[in-house]
């Protein structure tokens, strides 16, 4: 009886966040996020009754493809004249 106890008070990550939720978590104002959202460039919401709820998993995938603020930076470490062919 103790084991269904502990599993209720686990705590649960979300997958819907709400407006002021999902804009924070890419780190962005609630009004610049709806801009995106305009601009096609964030997902729209999913709605469950009245309310819009944003899907974690499609946000994450519209965050993974904006442009970097340099393009020639894209995570990797090597600069761009070290990833040559020729080298």
């Amino acid at each position: 009886m103790t084991e269904p106890l502990r599993a209720r008070n686990q705590r649960i990550a979300p997958r819907g966040l709400n407006r002021e939720q999902v804009s924070a978590y890419i780190g962005i104002s609630p009004s610049t996020f709806d801009l995106l959202v305009d601009k096609g460039l964030m997902p729209a919401p999913r709605m469950l009754e009245a309310r819009r709820v944003w899907d974690l998993h499609e946000v994450d995938q519209a965050f993974d493809i904006l442009p970097h603020a340099d393009p020639f930076n894209t995570g990797g470490n090597k600069a761009p004249s070290a990833v040559n062919d020729w080298n």
